[in-house]
């Protein structure tokens, strides 16, 4: 479903992407993980159409996305790819109703098209009776919740998280994991997450290591952890 061959990306001097090639099938949902500064969210932009690869190329769900102009891939992004960030985003002067139907509109749905779409993910998320409140007015666990629905208005093809549950509470946190698998579930839903929550990424279909801009395989890590071990010794 996503192709991502040879994506090198450097900021400066600083070479933060060596040559990716990755892999990431229909339905699947996987967790990118690594210590800070590894390249994991700048990965997420470029496979995201937020930012632009040095060398490499992306096919996402047959679409090759690297020969791209700017205004193709904003349309491209808001029609096939949907974004849930830490801090939820929402815009503080709508509705948790109107914030999902915003993406739709953008896209050229018609006003009951997108409030059919939103009131059926809202409901999907148990939060029907929230519709109608502000942001101020939901709780942390809530305002993601309503997050990963405007990310779903457009039946994207792949949905793009990242830290998504970095600023919520234990319960909250696992209520989201778990409604990550509902999705896929229920309408086959791909997720792409950037995560440092090890609960998360020990429970995801596939984990994916990357440690200075590369992507470490299973046999490396497990070099890497008995060279230290034999250092300590």
């Amino acid at each position: 479903m996503i192709e991502i061959k040879g994506i090198k990306k450097s900021f400066g001097d600083l070479q933060v992407l060596k040559g990716i090639d990755l892999t990431i099938n229909k339905g699947e949902i996987v967790s990118i993980v690594g210590p800070s500064g590894a390249g994991k969210t700048t990965l997420l932009q470029i496979i995201g159409t937020l930012d632009k690869p040095d060398n490499g190329r992306i096919t996402i769900d047959g679409t090759d996305i690297s020969s791209m102009n700017k205004k193709q891939l904003s349309e491209f992004r808001n029609k096939h790819i949907g974004f849930v960030f830490q801090f939820h985003q929402l815009l503080p002067e709508f509705n948790a109703l109107e914030n999902v139907m915003i993406p739709a509109f953008i896209a050229g749905a018609s006003h009951s098209e997108a409030k059919k779409r939103a009131e059926e993910l809202l409901d999907f998320m148990g939060l029907s009776d929230r519709a109608n409140h502000k942001p101020n007015e939901l709780s942390g666990g809530e305002k993601q919740r309503v997050a990963v629905a405007r990310a779903l208005v457009n039946h994207p093809d792949v949905i793009l998280a990242d830290e998504p549950s970095g600023s919520l509470d234990t319960k909250n946190k696992t209520e989201l994991h778990q409604l990550f698998f509902d999705l896929r579930d229920k309408f086959g839903q791909t997720f792409v997450i950037v995560t440092h929550d090890e609960s998360l990424a020990t429970i995801t279909d596939r984990t994916i290591h990357l440690r200075d801009g590369e992507i470490e395989h299973p046999e490396e890590t497990t070099e890497n952890t008995e060279q230290q071990e034999q250092d300590k010794q």
